[in-house]
C-alpha cells in the first residue's frame, strides 16, 4: 500500500522594494524580466500574463530532477494585484498545489509587497519549508532585478 497523504500550509512573506508598485508589477507582467528573476538558470519560461493566462517554468537544481511549475492567473489589478493557482511537478509526479496572492502597497516612495500562499503539499514530495525559502529565494532575486 503506498502512503497517500496531505498536508496544508499557508505563509505570507513581506518585502520591502526601493521602487514604485508600477515598477514591481512590471517585473511580474514582462515576460523577459520575469524570467530573470524567477526562472531557473539553463531553464525554460514561458508567460502570458492575463487573467486566464498561463506560465510555466521548467528547471532543475543541480542533478535533480525536472521540476516543472504551471501557473494560471486567477486576477489581476493593474499594479495592485496578482492572484494565480499553481502546481508544481517533479518529474511526472504531482507535487504541490497552491494558491498564492500578491499585494502591492505605496510605501515611503517604495512598495511593501505582500505574498501569501496557500498550499497542498502532496505525499512528501514538497515540504511546506522548502517552498516558503524558494519564495523568499525568489523575491531575492526580484530585489536584484528592480536594482538593475
Amino acid at each position: 500500500m503506498t502512503d497517500h497523504h496531505v498536508t496544508h500550509s499557508t505563509f505570507t512573506l513581506e518585502r520591502l522594494y526601493p521602487a514604485p508598485p508600477a515598477r514591481v508589477f512590471a517585473a511580474w507582467a514582462d515576460p523577459a524580466a520575469k524570467a530573470r528573476w524567477f526562472a531557473a538558470a539553463g531553464g525554460e519560461h514561458e508567460l502570458d500574463f492575463r487573467v486566464g493566462g498561463r506560465e510555466v517554468n521548467r528547471g532543475r537544481h543541480g542533478d535533480g530532477p525536472l521540476l516543472k511549475f504551471e501557473a494560471h492567473y486567477q486576477d489581476i489589478v493593474q499594479d495592485e494585484r496578482i492572484v494565480y493557482s499553481a502546481t508544481l511537478h517533479s518529474e511526472q509526479t504531482l507535487a504541490t498545489v497552491s494558491l498564492t496572492t500578491v499585494e502591492l502597497f505605496q510605501d515611503d516612495g517604495g512598495t511593501r509587497l505582500v505574498l501569501t500562499e496557500q498550499g497542498t503539499y502532496l505525499d512528501g514530495h514538497e515540504d511546506p519549508a522548502w517552498r516558503e525559502q524558494g519564495t523568499a529565494g525568489w523575491l531575492a532575486a526580484l530585489d536584484t532585478e528592480l536594482r538593475r
